[in-house]
């Protein structure tokens, strides 16, 4: 940046115009975001490496999880899935800029997340502004030993000034010649009106700032990615100060109440149904409660378990063993009541069908009990501070499940598959589903080994879809453009006139039905909501 600072500011400023390009008076979902994602980490390499600045190769490791978290955001419309990955791709940039030149992120304590976060945000307010004093005082310098260049911004205003009435000259021909080119030129002088002045004062202004802030974000990771201190490396940033006796008495009498809890499991739960029943319970009642509250009760003894460890005094190898095996037993514990919590959320699913929340919770419990396991194993060869690390790999393990299991589609094929077992179908909850679920439903739909109840719900489905997609105008321009919803659209058009024979009710009246060929009726919204 030093070496070409007129080049550098043209750089961001760029980026800070096409943002305006890709996202003003855009839907924020699309593919906009990951054209964005990619060309900043472009120009972010290509202009550090201009100034000679070359990334870590460790660092480079974190490259194709931000192309395959971007590309995820314009592949689902699933809400979890498009949320997570905007979140991680933005995460992952961040953590490349902070550790661009020394590529130990995979060393970072949670104090070296949060200190390089707030030192991020920092530079991205006022690193800018630094290197523009900087950059003013070194020209002023070399004015002052007669080394003054000439400046490039007369030749570059008397050349549009002379471009000017030729450019107009020329398009005046054209526009006679073309009644299309002459629209065209019409609405870009229209851009010009006094009416949308204040629109681009606003538009200059966040343009402006965002190349500022830009700016900082590579200025950072230009000087103070290095990782030459990592926090708490050389000695813990808090003293241990709690006792062993304390901890271990603690933590026993945790371990005592989840081996009762256990045991308990053992007698009925894992009993069987029978076992239910002789308790007043039925299984559906049984199963709808305690998930929730068993995957809370995993959470927080991983909370515990992690503060305990980075407080408890250990100060001879027989108290680091039975601290240790404290934390086996813990977990061990733990793992039998999540397998217990999703024993109960199967039932559940199997009492009521899958909705999105429980194929979340599903796929987290899994998540969670991993990341105890890797907390209890990082205690034992002693390795406690890269519980940060383990942390990050399982968000985006996490987030990755949920991607490629594509949600909205799974649970299609799982509904679909309860109801042909004898269950009910909540036409109305797949049809509330993102355009993720639409090709699976059109699939089953024209397969010729669906039963014939099964393709009038699906077809029911469909067409309470395609009713409520057509309430919404869709933003057809190109930066708006998502792979999900194309997907969708030519399913639907290749079963567009099978679906005419259904009706759907939007008479003001609610709820809004449709009626199938056979006269079957279904709600269009769903009441489920969990």
């Amino acid at each position: 940046m030093k070496k070409s600072p007129t080049q550098f500011w043209i750089v961001v400023l760029a980026l800070g115009w096409l943002f305006d390009l890709l996202f003003w008076g855009h839907e924020p979902g699309g593919i906009s975001f990951s054209i964005y994602a990619l060309i900043t980490l472009l120009a972010g390499f290509l202009l550090l490496s201009c100034e000679g600045i070359r990334p870590n190769g460790k660092a480079l490791i974190l490259v194709p999880l931000i192309l395959i978290f971007a590309v995820f955001t314009f592949l689902r419309r699933e809400p979890l899935t498009v949320f997570l990955s905007h979140t991680l791709t933005l995460v992952l940039m961040a953590g490349l800029v902070v550790t661009y030149r020394g590529g130990r992120w995979m060393e970072y304590g949670l104090a070296d997340y949060f200190a390089r976060g707030f030192d991020l945000l920092a530079s991205a307010f006022i690193r800018a502004g630094i290197f523009s004093a900087e950059a003013r005082r070194i020209k002023q310098e070399t004015a002052a030993n007669g080394e003054k260049r000439p400046s490039p911004v007369w030749p570059v205003a008397r050349g549009i000034l002379v471009a000017i009435p030729v450019v107009a000259f020329f398009a005046a021909l054209l526009s006679s010649a073309d009644l299309v080119f002459a629209q065209r030129l019409d609405d870009f002088i229209a851009l010009f009106r006094l009416e949308n002045l204040p629109e681009y004062i606003f538009r200059a202004i966040y343009i402006a700032l965002l190349a500022y802030v830009l700016a900082g974000v590579y200025l950072h990771a230009a000087t103070r990615s290095s990782d030459e201190k990592l926090l708490g490396l050389e000695k813990p940033l808090v003293p241990r100060f709690f006792g062993f006796t304390e901890a271990a008495i603690v933590l026993g009498s945790v371990i005592l109440l989840f081996g009762a809890f256990v045991a308990i499991q053992f007698g009925y739960f894992f009993g069987g149904q029978a076992n239910i029943h002789l308790e007043g319970f039925t299984y559906a009642e049984y199963a709808r409660r305690g998930f929730g509250e068993l995957a809370a009760v995993a959470f927080f003894s991983l909370l515990l378990f992690l503060g305990l460890s980075a407080v408890v005094k250990r100060e001879i190898s027989a108290q680091q063993k039975i601290f240790s095996a404290l934390g086996v037993a813990l977990t061990l514990l733990v793992g039998v009541m999540l397998v217990s919590a999703f024993q109960r959320l199967v039932l559940y699913e199997t009492a009521y069908g899958f909705t999105r929340l429980r194929t979340y919770t599903h796929i987290f419990m899994i998540w969670l009990a991993l990341l105890l396991v890797a907390v209890v194993v990082l205690d034992v060869i002693q390795r406690q501070r890269i519980f940060a690390l383990a942390v990050l790999l399982t968000s985006v393990g996490f987030a990755l499940t949920l991607a490629l299991l594509d949600v909205d589609s799974f649970i299609v094929r799982q509904n679909i598959q309860r109801f042909e077992q004898g269950e009910t179908l909540d036409v109305g909850y797949l049809a509330s589903l993102s355009a993720d679920a639409v090709p699976g439903m059109v699939s089953l739909y024209q397969s010729p080994s669906v039963e014939q109840a099964t393709r009038e719900r699906l077809g029911a489905a469909l067409a309470c879809y395609q009713f409520r997609a057509g309430s919404r105008r869709p933003d057809t321009a190109w930066q708006a453009f998502h792979i999900s919803d194309h997907r969708a659209s030519a399913d639907l058009a290749l079963v567009a006139g099978e679906l005419t024979g259904y009706q759907v009710n939007d008479s003001a009246s609610w709820p809004i039905t449709v009626t199938t060929p056979k006269g079957l009726e279904f709600d269009c919204y769903s009441s489920t909501f969990d």
